[in-house]
């Protein structure tokens, strides 16, 4: 039983999978049929639309050879116009060329008659030209043998007194000029001149580079020393001045080139000596106490000058260095006092000649401010001057006076030479300024040495403190109307190879004496 139950189940085990088997591949070839009709279909699908495409591709590659085609006749139709147009304007050209060409064998043909008819007169004219010259030539020979003397000699002495002639009545018509130009002109010039320095109040010249610090006694030099010189090492180390401390009787001499601190270090040993307190911590509070009441009083001078001169709107730190100028002096004249006498000279002057008077004075103050920055530029101070008021927003008429009153750059504004001539006659004036004797010694010997270089000169004198120089010449080679030439010619060599202040009046003096005896 168990062994027919078993082959039973093997048996229908074989069946089942052998009627699987078939039901398996029934299966498989209906869905490989399945396949087949679908990748058929999907062959078939992809064929017509690869026809599809073709076509649509061959139409849109039809319409664009069409456009390039219209595009290509389009540009080959502009490029035939163009051509066609260059071609008429070639020939247009050809055309203006040939009529040129024709104009100008014309002109040839016109300008050759003219040669042959020039050819033909430069020919009779060279002939009459040999014959001119053969009797200019006659007539010389002719000359020279009736006066004695050759052409070229009679041509000389001619061309030589003719010289002398043009140059003695140019000199006289000069002389007539400038004598007429100084009745006419100089009148109201040296009114104005006159008027402005008689108007203006003046000092004479009283600084230098030291000053005196006076004592009681000489008991006081050993307090200022101090003990091994640590006092006056501690004053001159606080105030940047040179102390002095020699033999001269109750004075000690402070020694410096900037006046400011030469005023701290004078105000600081006072201070020291009245309080009878001397040693170096002492010395350097005093000197900075001292220090800043300078300043203060710089500002305050500064502030009382342009009120005093009634300038407004200065700037501050201008205001301060005008302040500064009342403790700088130039060539012994004091610089503020310098600079309110020219702007007191200008504001005249500009008033006499209807010029901007605030403008001239405000630039007569300011035209040395260049001497006193605080940094010192190796600069011309007239260039440092103009570049401060520049700065300080100045009007440019009063800036160019300032840069232009030594000429150091050209002059733009009527005020600018007003301002120059008001320095001059502020420096020039008799006490205005110092001048050491070597140097006028010097200068007077330049001018006598200048004016004895012409010949026929016998004697030079400098007279009038070098402001006039005598000529004395000899009167067998000098004649009068040369006596003329050499004082204008003198005048010319000083004014350009000398530096003087003013002006130098040159007087040639010739005499002729006629000598008899009666016997």
């Amino acid at each position: 039983m168990d062994l027919i139950t078993i082959i039973s189940i093997i048996v229908s085990l074989i069946v089942g999978v052998i009627i699987g088997r078939f039901l398996l591949q029934s299966i498989f070839k209906k869905q490989e049929q399945a396949a087949q009709e679908k990748s058929e279909r999907i062959i078939k699908q992809a064929e017509q639309q690869a026809e599809h495409h073709k076509k649509q591709r061959n139409l849109e590659a039809k319409e664009k050879f069409l456009q390039l085609k219209a595009e290509h006749e389009k540009e080959v139709s502009q490029r035939n116009s163009a051509v066609a147009q260059k071609e008429n304007t070639i020939r247009q050209k050809e055309q203006s060329l040939n009529q040129k060409l024709e104009s100008l064998n014309r002109e040839k043909q016109d300008l050759d008659n003219k040669n042959k008819k020039l050819d033909h007169l430069m020919e009779v004219n060279e002939r009459k030209s040999q014959e001119a010259e053969q009797l200019k030539n006659q007539h010389i020979k002719q000359l020279e043998t009736i006066a004695g003397l050759s052409a070229q000699e009679a041509r000389e002495q001619l061309v030589n007194s003719l010289r002398e002639e043009a140059r003695s009545q140019a000199i006289m018509q000069i002389k007539d000029i400038v004598d007429e130009a100084k009745l006419t002109a100089s009148k109201e010039a040296k009114k104005v001149v006159i008027q402005t320095i008689q108007r203006t109040a003046t000092e004479s010249a009283i600084e230098n580079t030291v000053s005196i610090f006076n004592i009681e006694n000489d008991e006081v030099k050993g307090r200022i020393i101090g003990r091994e010189g640590r006092n006056i090492r501690a004053l001159e180390a606080a105030t940047g001045v040179e102390i002095i401390v020699d033999d001269t009787p109750e004075a000690i001499i402070l020694s410096g080139f900037d006046p400011v601190r030469r005023e701290i270090a004078r105000l600081s040993l006072h201070r020291l000596v009245t309080d009878g307190r001397i040693h170096p911590a002492r010395i350097e509070e005093v000197v900075a106490k001292t220090r800043t009441q300078i300043e203060d009083e710089i500002v305050e001078i500064g502030e009382r000058t342009v009120i005093d001169l009634g300038i407004h709107g200065l700037h501050p730190e201008l205001i301060r260095m005008v302040g500064r100028m009342r403790y700088r002096s130039s060539y012994g004249q004091n610089l503020l006092q310098h600079s309110r006498e020219v702007a007191n000279f200008a504001a005249t002057m500009a008033s006499e000649l209807g010029l901007n008077v605030k403008h001239a004075k405000r630039a007569g103050l300011l035209h040395d401010i260049g001497k006193v920055p605080d940094d010192n530029p190796e600069l011309p101070h007239a260039i440092l001057g103009m570049q401060l008021a520049e700065k300080y927003k100045e009007h440019p008429d009063v800036c160019n006076a300032i840069g232009a009153h030594h000429d150091e750059i050209e002059m733009t504004s009527l005020i600018s030479p007003v301002v120059q001539a008001c320095d001059a006659i502020s420096g020039a004036r008799p006490g205005a300024r110092r001048e050491v004797v070597e140097s006028y010694i010097k200068r007077l010997k330049e001018l006598e040495e200048l004016a004895l270089s012409y010949p026929g000169v016998e004697k030079t004198f400098a007279i009038q403190a070098g402001r006039e120089l005598r000529v004395v010449v000899e009167s067998e080679k000098v004649s009068d109307e040369q006596a003329e030439i050499l004082a204008a010619d003198i005048s010319n060599r000083i004014q350009t190879e000398m530096t003087y202040p003013g002006q130098i009046k040159v007087t040639v003096i010739r005499e002729t004496r006629s000598v008899s005896y009666a016997k």
